[in-house]
């Protein structure tokens, strides 16, 4: 086939070669005495040498494109090709769109196992409080921070990083004034360095798991203010549940979950008695806190993943879990010169599920070494509580009412130590966690023994989270 006489650069060659013409002529040859051009050999011909050098460009930049492809795509699926995530895994859409993971994250380009998260958390309270004791009743309004918190976590290699915040919560409240920032969690987390979820360890300022609803973050509980019961277990074993202590924890496919710890003690300015007095005057203990904790999934597909107390109508889970912890020889010397050495002892039970917008928690304690009264302290004994929460998320208007009833009992044994709590309310998502508008009425009611009042809040609530 004869294609005629014609003067082709480089260039043109090229563009042939990636026409149609290219897809039916593999070669071409040219007559070198009259340059005419043919698509068949025959006679003299030679291979037109500007067509050869061109299909070799053309598979050379056909390799290199493919080469390029696979290059973007690698770098498309590292960790290094995202720079920031900011939604949150699985998330549905809301009002204001899909909440946060938590945390700002930013990953090195040069090496995606080192990155920074930056996060801030900021809850704030409007209330009515009305306390009637007796005949007397007061009623005043108060306005004030619950939580205001700057979070950041650095990760030096695929298995260790750190986490820290900076808090300064309850600013205003009453007549606290502006308060003053300290450090919250400093912990430094090692991941499964042997490389499976079973074995992992935190060092440091972490939570150990004297309860559920206090090892759920803050910006995850239903209601901000957390049953008193479960905050004197927070107290009780070590400092706000996360003194200096070394904790190793992990699980085994979601269906078995541990934490054993040890650690830094109790702090005196939060040793309370049954009454609810504060310790006045100086503590020395001699011993580390010990204890741990287990939490099983008995059912298939019901294995629980992530604690929170809400889940947006997605998924289902059902988990049980005990936990024993012991903070002993705690020396206490009162301000008249008289000492006493206690031992602490806490027992946890807990119990928890959700079906998709359904979710019911509920937990035990038993204290034992409760000091029945700091002005007398030569009785000590035990106290024990319960309480259950319940909340039903309605997808849509992603509203989610709920309800919390506490009974706890302060000093087991004699009357006029009950305390009740209800709570009734409802949040607004917003954008899932990281906005949400709540409005409660918690009723608090105090026996005999332990203040003869009631106390009764109206609550309208804020959060800005990521």
């Amino acid at each position: 086939m004869r294609l005629g006489k014609v003067s082709l650069s480089l260039a043109t060659a090229s563009v042939l070669s990636v026409s149609a013409m290219a897809e039916d002529i593999t070669t071409i040859y040219q007559d070198p005495s009259t340059g005419a051009l043919y698509g068949a050999e025959g006679g003299n011909l030679e291979e037109f040498q500007d067509f050869k050098n061109a299909k070799e460009l053309d598979r050379e930049i056909q390799e290199l494109d493919s080469k390029l492809t696979k290059l973007k795509m690698k770098f498309d699926d590292s960790k290094a090709g995202k720079l920031t995530s900011v939604h949150g895994k699985n998330s549905p859409e809301f009002a204001l769109g899909k909440y946060t993971g938590p945390n700002f994250k930013i990953v090195a380009q040069d090496n995606p196992d080192m990155y920074i998260k930056l996060g801030a958390r900021i809850q704030s309270t409007f209330e009515n409080r009305t306390i009637t004791k007796g005949d007397t009743e007061e009623s005043y309004n108060d306005a004030y921070l619950r939580r205001t918190r700057f979070e950041i976590t650095t990760g030096f290699d695929k298995h260790t990083s750190f986490t820290m915040d900076v808090r300064n919560d309850k600013a205003n409240y009453q007549d606290k004034g502006e308060q003053e920032f300290n450090v919250g969690d400093a912990y430094l987390k090692i991941k499964k360095p042997f490389g499976d979820s079973l074995v992992n360890f935190k060092l440091y300022r972490g939570k150990i798991d004297v309860s559920r609803t206090e090892t759920v973050k803050s910006a995850y509980v239903i209601h901000y203010d957390r049953p008193a019961v479960a905050d004197e277990a927070a107290q009780y074993i070590t400092h706000n549940r996360r003194g200096t202590n070394a904790q190793m924890y992990g699980d085994y496919n979601k269906k078995f979950h541990y934490q054993v710890a040890i650690g830094d003690g109790v702090y005196s300015g939060k040793l309370k008695d049954s009454t609810g007095s504060s310790f006045g005057g100086v503590l020395l203990q001699e011993s580390f806190f010990y204890g741990g904790k287990i939490v099983l999934s008995p059912f298939d597909g019901w294995e629980e993943k992530t604690k929170t107390e809400t889940y947006f109508g997605q998924g289902q889970h059902f988990s049980i879990g005990a936990a024993y912890w012991n903070s002993s020889d705690i020396n206490l010397e009162y301000g008249d010169g008289t000492t006493q050495v206690i031992d602490h002892e806490l027992l946890n039970l807990e119990i928890s599920g959700h079906y998709k917008g359904l979710f019911v928690g509920a937990e035990y304690f038993q204290f034992d070494g409760v000091v029945n009264d700091f002005d007398n302290p030569e009785k000590t004994g035990t106290s024990d509580g319960y309480y259950v929460t319940g909340e039903y998320f309605i997808e849509g208007p992603n509203v989610a009412p709920f309800i919390r009833y506490e009974s706890w009992n302060k000093w087991e044994g004699e009357d006029g130590y009950d305390f009740t709590s209800t709570v009734f309310g409802a949040n607004w998502y917003l954008r899932g966690y990281t906005t949400k508008v709540g409005l409660a009425v918690q009723t608090d009611d105090y026996d005999t023994k332990i203040g003869d009042k009631e106390d009764q809040r109206i609550k309208l609530t804020t959060q800005w989270f990521f």
